[in-house]
């Protein structure tokens, strides 16, 4: 009987775990993402049973995927919810693996999360019981009748800009688990597991502001906490969804461009993502940048835009392998490797994923050090009219 404690590498100890024995494939876990499920049901588990959490702000904030449900009941697994879930365990047939990782790409390979893989007989057992437990205080299973319902509201929120406010919420249909130690919930970032990112660029050559311009008057000339805008002759079809959107202004003294904010997007929809009457009248120049890339769960820098984060400086750093255009080409040996001339008369462009780290260490960084705009100050600015929804919950 061994206990090994282990502080990285999860998803090869759950790959290992489940081709050892893939009798069962029993899991506590409150954020599951669907790229990070899919190596596992690959395997194909013969009993699947797994308690998540059904908060729909979880779902809306991209911390949980509705997809990821899908895939399990596709694979014919029982799945309950719990509110308040913070608990993670894995529980195969031969091992149990108690950890902090969630079933998210980010704390699968990358994270260091802490926990144990064991057999001995003792602790399985221990483990067992409180699943069964939680299992029963979960009462009954999800349906894709409930996966359908819950994928409309939630991508509609999304749509809307997920607006920030403490006093409201989308609801969560998990069940109380009375009597079971459930501790509190620190939401994850979504940035490991993000497949995209891009630099959106807000102002033109002829438009640019002072590093001492507030961010927050930026944001409300923008609308940038709801949407991003494309110009009328190209629709952003290159996109995806839960692409990472970092915001950032072209500034002066000196010419730079200032990355001050980031949020997830959404892949573009003809007509749902196109400027309205409405959208144009409130901001007259969307008539000529009239296509959007919906965003939620943004985040701003506090102050001005010399608190943000300097393309210039990422440049100088990556060079070619600042964007991801520029490093295929560097790759190739052919084509444009110059990051300057890549973004030139472009309303964005792709990060490599090297880029993608560098600037989402240095933002985060700005964040820690000058604060971030409040939600409350967000919640303020114009949003579309959430609609009341009440989905039918379940589980």
């Amino acid at each position: 009987m061994t206990v090994r404690l282990v502080d990285s590498g999860w998803g090869a100890e759950l790959t290992a775990a489940l081709r050892a024995d893939t009798s069962e494939f029993r899991v506590i876990c409150p954020f599951i993402k669907a790229g990070a499920l899919d190596r596992l049901l690959s395997l194909n588990p013969a009993r699947i049973q797994v308690i998540t959490r059904f908060n729909f702000d979880d779902f809306a904030a991209g911390v949980s995927d509705i997809a990821a449900l899908r895939m399990l009941l596709d694979a014919g697994a029982q799945v309950r919810g719990v509110r308040k879930l913070h608990s993670k365990l894995y529980l195969f047939g031969n091992r149990a693996i108690v950890t902090s990782a969630n079933l998210t790409k980010a704390a699968l390979d990358s994270n260091h999360e802490f926990g144990l893989v064991t057999d001995d007989v003792l602790i399985m057992a221990t483990c067992r019981a409180y699943f069964d437990e939680l299992w029963q205080c979960a009462a009954s299973n999800l349906s894709h009748d409930h996966v359908d319902a819950w994928e409309e509201v939630v991508t509609r929120c999304r749509a809307l800009g997920g607006r920030p406010s403490s006093q409201t919420s989308l609801g969560d249909y998990g069940a109380n688990a009375d009597g079971v130690d459930v501790p509190p919930v620190r939401m994850p970032t979504v940035m490991a597991d993000a497949r995209q990112a891009f630099v959106k660029f807000l102002g033109d050559g002829d438009n640019r502001v002072p590093l001492s311009f507030a961010t927050i008057d930026e944001i409300e000339r923008a609308g940038c906490h709801w949407a991003v805008a494309y110009p009328s002759s190209k629709r952003p079809t290159g996109v995806q969804d839960e692409a990472i959107i970092f915001v950032a202004r072209l500034t002066r003294d000196p010419n730079d461009i200032r990355i001050f904010g980031r949020a997830v997007g959404m892949k573009h929809q003809p007509g749902r993502d196109d400027a309205t009457a409405a959208d144009i009248a409130l901001r007259p120049w969307k008539k000529k940048w009239p296509r959007y890339i919906r965003v939620y769960r943004a985040e701003f820098v506090a102050g001005r835009m010399e608190n943000g984060v300097s393309l210039n400086e990422l440049m100088d750093t990556l060079d070619a392998d600042s964007f991801a255009p520029t490093q295929r080409n560097a790759a190739r040996g052919e084509g444009n490797a110059d990051p300057r001339k890549a973004y030139r008369q472009q309303a964005a462009v792709e990060l490599s994923v090297e880029g993608l780290s560098w600037l989402g260490e240095r933002l985060q960084a700005a964040f820690d050090k000058h604060g971030t705009v409040p939600q409350d100050t967000l919640h303020q600015l114009d949003w579309p009219m959430l609609p009341d929804v009440s989905p039918e919950g379940g589980g």
